[in-house]
């Protein structure tokens, strides 16, 4: 997404928890395209204030903010019998709580630019993945939030989500049997990229003025296959 966000002239905040290398690595190669048009910022979204402080500082990056993307996400089973409260705060916290005060504390800005926030749902908010409970659950409150938020917010700010499916496999999870399974649960019968999500999230940004409270599925057809 920020690659892509990026080539279309937009200036970055980029949010990192712990992979700073990662995130300095793509700052860099960025702006070797476009000097001076990314700034980053790292935090725990958990922590008390975090959200507010990270608002602050993407609003002061640029004097100003026109998109917030929630896409921080903690992902991992809880199977039932064995679910903890350290868990259930860890994926409330950063699947619904982090984007709720994310965007509350980003709504002053984002009203006075009619900007747009859209939400990193998930295929499985609506069709509960096994041993995830907590996670779907979490989803599925983001899932409503897109579209409380949309209410909201609006008419200066539109709220969306986008749903993926099979798009990255967890590399925990990588077997090959269950990988090939789930694509042929897919309409499309194929794997999608990471690039399907960014061309979605370009659409609702630029494209889609009179769109809001929707979530877009990106899962080639999965929720509606058999």
């Amino acid at each position: 997404m920020a690659r892509r966000l990026h080539a279309q002239g937009m200036n970055l905040v980029i949010h990192y928890r712990r992979s700073s290398d990662d995130a300095l690595a793509l700052q860099k190669a960025l702006e070797a395209r476009r000097p001076n048009s990314v700034r980053l910022v790292g935090g725990e979204l958990l922590k008390p204030g975090a959200p507010e402080r990270l608002a602050r500082k993407a609003v002061a990056a640029f004097g100003g903010l026109d998109v917030l993307i929630n896409n921080a996400s903690t992902f991992y089973p809880t199977p039932l019998g064995g679910i903890t409260e350290a868990q259930w705060d860890d994926l409330m916290g950063t699947n619904l709580k982090a984007p709720l005060f994310l965007s509350q504390a980003l709504a002053p800005a984002l009203t006075e630019r009619g900007g747009c926030i859209i939400n990193i749902v998930d295929i499985h908010a609506l069709r509960p993945l096994k041993d995830y409970p907590v996670y779907c659950a979490a989803k599925a409150g983001l899932w409503l939030l897109t579209q409380s938020l949309a209410r909201e917010l609006g008419p200066r700010v539109r709220v969306n989500g986008i749903a993926p499916g099979a798009i990255l496999w967890p590399e925990a999870e990588e077997n090959a049997a269950s990988h090939e399974e789930m694509i042929q649960r897919t309409a499309l019968k194929r794997e999608g990229g990471p690039d399907d999500i960014a061309r979605t999230a370009l659409f609702l940004i630029r494209d889609a003025d009179y769109i809001t409270g929707q979530v877009i599925a990106v899962d080639g057809g999965r929720t509606t296959a058999q």
